[in-house]
């Protein structure tokens, strides 16, 4: 059989790139609200460039979180991130907040009521998806760009590479053959760095990050090897490029090998379907091929605003279910309601969890013990299963793709 071969790439930005920064500021709001009431509604922008931060947006919580605090907030996230350089140093930018009251229309359809059940926040699509690329199901080449970034921050803020500075990109390009990843054909990582380094001195620090993440055999070919291609990258983070919260999604998710919807995440409390809907649509997703139910899953949900169920579901499993595509779409709504509010309680969204995702992906991260995270649980496997497994999905199954997982057992 003629093999088939293709190249796929995905990218990653660290946390001290200016998009990055105004998530992560963004984010760490959210946080302070909903640690101050559970209930508070966000929808917070910020803008970031030379000397000045910009925080705009509509909110509704306590009066407990002040502008004062708001700013120490923000300050303390960019503090966080490293950013300490003459151009843009947290404890000497302006910040410019302007936030007001959400708006009653909005607030009236989202708000459960006397017979009515909280609704959405708003109209739109969301995707979830899932693979068996990596050990979290997350498609390899975001997986390996946001590793390499991530390593790299671990060395920087533990003084292990303390020349480098917060801001950096990367890009991993996998060749994939008869529909599985091999190898890298190429690398690039680009990131800020002190006067004194020249770009040999950089490309040897990066080296390791690299080869270390990369599984065994996969690194690419040493002309094809890219570390700060321009030759220098002093100037970085919102001092040498403008920063808005929400402009890297395709980041924030697969890294291009599956679908978006068009809204962002951060700066959103999670009545906001754009983002705890995108979660239950990646938790179904994991689930489905945790459970073999199939090898790849993508999911589809739209909503109304004000409407507490979706308006649409859609499972495409790519040819690899064991059953049909629209059993499998009947069955995930059997055993988990996409209501926003059930959404919000089953996967425990209105903590101040929120911080932590602004960087290296929402998904494919680790569950953890205060919550976050929880739409990578794959505690939905034997529910699949037994709810597939009942008469009413007879003729349902699908023959010759993924070996049928046994529906009756614990794997």
């Amino acid at each position: 059989m003629t093999e088939n071969k293709y190249i796929f790439t995905s990218e990653s930005v660290a946390e001290g790139h200016p998009d990055k920064v105004c998530d992560r500021v963004s984010d760490a709001l959210v946080d302070a609200y909903l640690n101050a009431d559970p209930n508070s509604r966000c929808a917070i922008e910020c803008l970031a460039t030379t000397g000045f931060l910009c925080i705009a947006g509509e909110t509704r919580g306590p009066k407990s979180v002040t502008k004062e605090m708001m700013e120490d907030v923000a300050r303390q996230a960019i503090r966080d991130i490293g950013y300490s350089q003459k151009e843009f140093h947290w404890e000497e930018i302006d910040v410019d907040i302007r936030l007001h009251s959400q708006s009653s229309d909005i607030a009236m359809g989202v708000d459960a009521s006397d017979g009515k059940e909280e609704g959405a926040g708003d109209q739109g699509i969301m995707f979830g998806y899932a693979c068996r690329e990596t050990s979290v199901l997350m498609p390899a080449p975001i997986y390996y760009s946001h590793a390499i970034l991530k390593s790299l921050a671990e060395a920087r803020h533990s003084g292990a590479l303390y020349k480098l500075r917060p801001d950096a990109k990367s890009q991993v390009s996998l060749e994939y053959v008869n529909g599985k990843p091999a190898r890298a054909t190429s690398v690039v990582v680009s990131t800020q760095h002190d006067d004194s380094l020249s770009q040999e001195d950089i490309r040897e620090m990066v080296r390791p990050h690299v080869e270390n993440i990369l599984p065994e055999g996969w690194m690419c070919e040493e002309d094809h090897f890219h570390v700060n291609p321009t030759g220098r990258f002093v100037i970085g983070g919102p001092d040498g490029d403008c920063g808005l919260t929400g402009r890297k999604i395709i980041v924030d998710t697969y890294g291009g090998a599956a679908p978006h919807g068009g809204g962002a995440f951060s700066g959103k409390d999670p009545t906001k379907v754009d983002r705890s809907a995108a979660y239950a649509a990646r938790y179904l997703a994991k689930n489905i091929v945790a459970a073999e139910i199939a090898d790849r899953c993508t999911i589809q949900f739209s909503y109304a605003i004000g409407m507490s169920q979706p308006i649409s579901v859609l499972v495409n499993t790519h040819g690899t279910g064991t059953f049909k595509d629209d059993a499998i779409a009947t069955a995930i709504q059997e055993v988990f309601d996409l209501s926003p509010h059930n959404i919000i309680k089953t996967l425990d969204l209105n903590k101040p969890i929120y911080a932590r995702t602004a960087s290296y992906g929402h998904f494919g991260r680790t569950p953890d013990a205060d919550g976050s995270f929880s739409w990578e649980k794959t505690d939905l496997v034997e529910s699949l299963k037994a709810e597939l497994s009942s008469k009413k999905y007879k003729g349902a199954e699908q023959e010759g793709n993924v070996t049928k997982a046994d529906f009756g057992k614990t794997q």
